[in-house]
């Protein structure tokens, strides 16, 4: 099968070389500042595909609009669709994901698309029509602080991640928390995030060892929870909005940016990335 890539010429034509260029001097103390620094996330539609969200609580402020993906009565579109509702959340953690966007790109539009059930329940298929419908509506950062291990769904998901990646659609995928091979994190097309233990929520630390690419904090993060409270959350899944929160920042500052460009700003605003020095390798 021909993909649209296979058939297309690049070239600069009318384009300026310094257009396509990252700056080399962005690595270093300054990095976080050029990459993100006063953006605010403006601009910028986030979407936390998730357990819901608390459309009330203060923490979270404005929520663009709710979806729910459920199963068809009729088992048409494959069985499952997409449909609008008040907001709520089933459990608790999509709430929290939803506070810590919020905190770090407080102008960004947030959206919420439930996939999961009461204790954290969900199924594959489900996962799959969330994160395809997302996609399709063309969302500029993904949060995706959950993950599968069932390897039947792998192929799906890859699709569906490399779409958003050609389409300009942030996925940042949480590492699952054990040592085990789950999807959609391990791919490529997405931005990985796994967690530190440091208080900042601006530090972000390159991984030179794959497959998590990026961590951020992950320990003891200070959450919102439904009814209004909060929660003292520790996991990859409260580091991955941090780093959501930071991609929306950097969009509303940068919004030319591809997909690459963003994942490549990260790397050079991340703490432990040197400046390269004249006269020898980075």
């Amino acid at each position: 099968m021909e993909r649209d890539s296979d058939r297309l010429t690049w070239n600069l034509l009318g384009r300026d070389r310094a257009e396509i260029e990252m700056r080399a001097d962005w690595a270093g103390p300054s990095g976080a500042d050029r990459a993100w620094g006063d953006g605010t996330g403006y601009g910028v539609r986030a979407c936390v595909i998730d357990s819901g969200i608390d459309t009330d609580h203060p923490a979270v402020g404005e929520v663009g609009a709710s979806y729910l993906v459920r199963e068809t009565a009729d088992g048409s579109s494959g069985g499952h669709e997409v449909v609008k509702i008040r907001g709520g959340d089933s459990w608790g953690h999509g709430t929290a994901c939803a506070s810590i966007i919020r905190a770090m790109a407080p102008q960004c539009r947030i959206d919420s698309v439930q996939v999961l059930s009461a204790g954290f329940r969900g199924s594959g298929d489900v996962l799959i029509e969330g994160m395809r419908w997302a996609v399709e509506q063309g969302y500029d950062v993904i949060n995706m602080s959950l993950s599968t291990t069932r390897r039947e769904f792998a192929s799906a998901l890859h699709e569906i991640a490399d779409r958003a990646y050609f389409g300009r659609s942030l996925i940042v995928a949480s590492a699952h928390n054990m040592p085990v091979e789950s999807f959609p994190w391990r791919f490529s097309s997405v931005i990985s995030v796994g967690s530190h233990d440091e208080p900042d929520p601006e530090l972000l630390l390159y991984n030179p060892s794959p497959p998590v690419e990026f961590f951020a904090r992950g320990v003891r993060v200070p959450a919102a929870w439904p009814g209004g409270g909060t929660r003292s959350c520790t996991g990859n899944s409260f580091a991955t909005p941090h780093v959501a929160g930071l991609c929306a920042r950097i969009l509303s500052k940068h919004p030319d940016m591809t997909q690459f460009q963003v994942k490549q700003a990260l790397f050079l605003a991340s703490a432990n990335i040197g400046r390269p020095t004249s006269g020898g390798p980075a």
